[in-house]
């Protein structure tokens, strides 16, 4: 195999020089985590379906999640801490390199953290920072069963308290249900999206009834009912029974908690392009292996034609997976109300490069053949799992849907804009 270095991700000799002293020691000592590991057990606690715990664990020894996911404004006496899209699309990267699981874990505290951060709530801010730093990770509260991930329908109804409530401080009362809501067994904070019941006094505006707010998944009043999925990672059905909601729990009401919605996703989902990116490198990685060490018809089988053809094509999608998404980043770090190129930029991203990754994995996989099911290879976990990225919540086809609202600008109204670095 040809030296990639500074191309596909190697866990034996990486380290990215354009990020900070603090920035490469957090990568690599995530990295030497997994490798520390080992991939039998890796793959073992996969097939289990366990929860992460010693991932968790890591991040909280380490301030993982805390040194990425908090803004600069909230992050102490630390300059390490702030909100970077170019390391946390790294970091991404490595963890789906590893496993579903990892990522979707810090995938899902990015959704929950968005409507907080987004929020002119203080004490909610505060609270997040605080909890970060105490290792614990966040949900995001939207789906339902009954409406999926559809903004405009919900049935998490917040009635205004009794006048016993409202003197010690509780201003609401939530009831409902979610649904496909990661990381809702644990998260200290889930951001939970639902409206204004009945004698809530409400603007005149369409979506005045909307509101997020905070509840914590440790509380008496959230029921934790059921993992929906049999994986690692922790795909709750949850609801809420009367939970005490106070002015220090609302983040966003009216249209702004629609917005909260909407912009949350934008920023969020924007990794599921990264996750894809490092499941198909090791995926890319464990197929040439396997193939070159194979002998058919006294040959290698990776000095056959047409397997060669398969991984020059699989790398060739992986380098532009990673280019393209790299170069979005850019576009997603400089966006501003004047340049909002990253709109386009995003949802393309979002939707072409995970549909790249399965495209990926089916290349390798008709190479790698019948040792894609074994148990003990990361692959058969990869070749599970990575049609989700394309898939969960309408991910394509919501995309695609943004791709052709801002294509006719970008292709016939052009804009002049200022040249955007790396």
């Amino acid at each position: 195999m040809t030296d990639v270095d500074g191309l596909l991700f190697n866990p034996r000799t990486y380290d990215p020089q354009y990020f900070d002293e603090p920035t490469r020691r957090l990568l690599r000592a995530t990295i030497d985590f997994f490798e520390g590991q080992g991939k039998h057990k890796l793959v073992t606690e996969e097939m289990g379906a366990g929860w992460p715990t010693e991932f968790v664990d890591f991040v909280k020894r380490e301030k993982l999640f805390a040194t990425f996911l908090t803004p600069a404004a909230y992050g102490g006496d630390d300059p390490a801490k702030r909100w970077d899209g170019a390391r946390n699309h790294a970091l991404s990267e490595i963890l789906g390199f590893y496993g579903m699981a990892y990522w979707y874990t810090e995938q899902v505290t990015i959704l929950g953290l968005g409507p907080i951060w987004q929020s002119a709530n203080e004490k909610a801010k505060l609270r997040a920072a605080a909890d970060l730093d105490d290792g614990q990770v966040m949900a995001f509260g939207l789906s339902e069963r009954a409406h999926g991930a559809d903004v405009y329908q919900t049935d998490m109804i917040l009635t205004p308290a009794d006048e016993a409530d409202q003197a010690r401080g509780i201003r609401y009362r939530a009831n409902g249900t979610k649904y496909y809501i990661g990381n809702g067994n644990v998260a200290s904070m889930v951001s939970v999206f639902g409206k204004f019941g009945e004698g809530a006094e409400l603007g005149e505006e369409a979506g005045a009834n909307y509101a997020f707010f905070v509840a914590d998944s440790r509380r008496p009043e959230y029921e934790l009912i059921d993992n929906v999925v049999h994986m690692q990672l922790y795909v709750s059905t949850f609801a809420l029974h009367n939970y005490p909601v106070r002015d220090e729990d609302i983040l966003h009401t009216g249209v702004e908690a629609f917005a909260a919605a909407l912009n949350t996703v934008n920023v969020g989902k924007f990794n599921l392009c990264s996750g894809a990116i490092g499941m198909s490198e090791h995926s890319f990685y464990e197929a040439i292996t396997h193939a070159d060490n194979r002998i058919l018809y006294g040959n290698r089988v990776t000095d056959f034609s047409h397997v060669r053809a398969n991984f020059v094509e699989a790398y060739a999608r992986i380098l532009a997976m990673k280019l393209f998404s790299q170069r979005s980043v850019d576009y997603f770090r400089s966006a501003s109300l004047e340049d909002r190129r990253y709109l386009l930029f995003n949802p393309l991203t979002k939707s072409k490069v995970t549909m790249e990754g399965e495209r990926v994995i089916n290349l390798l996989h008709d190479v790698i053949a019948a040792k894609g099911y074994e148990k003990y290879t990361m692959f058969r976990h990869f070749a599970n799992i990575i049609g989700a990225y394309p898939r969960l919540e309408g991910t394509v086809h919501v995309n695609v849907g943004l791709v052709l609202k801002f294509m006719p600008n970008y292709m016939l109204n052009p804009a002049e804009y200022p040249e955007i670095g790396t």
